[in-house]
């Protein structure tokens, strides 16, 4: 065990000095545990459909030896392939050339309403929530287009929306749990294990969001700006 963790360890030096994401700063002792980050992997696929397989292959590609993408990206990378109906590959190529989670998002004509994450009107959203719902609480729900959030603020809504409708998790104890600093392998694997290990009945909404559906079939928006 001391040696699996001295090489995440390593893993998170090398991605803490390729990136200047607050999530390259991780307590390897506490989140990235082995069989946490497993767990972390196996319901990103399970949410989103996708075969265990394919994110192993991801995430020891572009997480582990080119470091493009943090662990806690994984679920916005799928999330906006799921939308735009491309290949996640094609996200991260985006991603790796330098561009915001905002600018991917416009990129593929997608909305930032695809992040929000209902929670009662009587809840306090504070830190790291509170500027990103501010932004929902002051615009009407139509002109949510010209929102503009930063990456911390779109990590954390995905990761709140996957966790809490994967395991069928009230969203405010995700945002509790988050707020006392926890990272979203910890919140993952805590609220997998008082779930059984067992995620909720996937809504019928994503069913038709496969990230996988029409590829190499369709040349939608997403196809085509790609190919610019």
């Amino acid at each position: 065990m001391q040696a699996v963790r001295f090489f995440l360890t390593l893993i998170v030096i090398s991605l803490a000095g390729s990136t200047g994401s607050a999530y390259a700063q991780v307590d390897v002792g506490v989140s990235l545990g082995e069989e946490g980050l497993r767990g972390f992997y196996l319901g990103v696929g399970e949410y989103f459909r996708v075969p265990e397989r394919e994110v192993i292959i991801i995430k020891e590609k572009h997480v582990i030896r080119e470091k493009h993408i943090h662990v806690e990206e994984m679920p916005v990378v799928y999330l906006i392939a799921q939308k735009a109906r491309v290949k996640p590959e094609y996200v991260i190529d985006l991603r790796r050339r330098g561009k915001s989670w905002m600018d991917i998002t416009i990129h593929y004509g997608l909305s930032p309403e695809i992040y929000y994450v209902y929670l009662p009107s009587t809840v306090r959203v504070g830190p790291p929530y509170g500027k990103a719902y501010g932004h929902y609480k002051k615009k009407p729900k139509k002109e949510w287009n010209a929102i503009v959030l930063d990456d911390d603020d779109v990590i954390n809504l995905v990761n709140l929306k996957f966790v809490s409708e994967h395991y069928g998790h009230p969203a405010v104890e995700v945002v509790m749990l988050r707020s006392k600093g926890k990272d979203f392998v910890v919140i993952h694997q805590e609220v997998r294990t008082v779930k059984g290990g067992k995620g909720a009945e996937f809504a019928e909404h994503r069913n038709d969001d496969h990230p996988g559906k029409g590829r190499g079939q369709e040349k939608g928006k997403g196809h085509q700006k790609d190919k610019d």
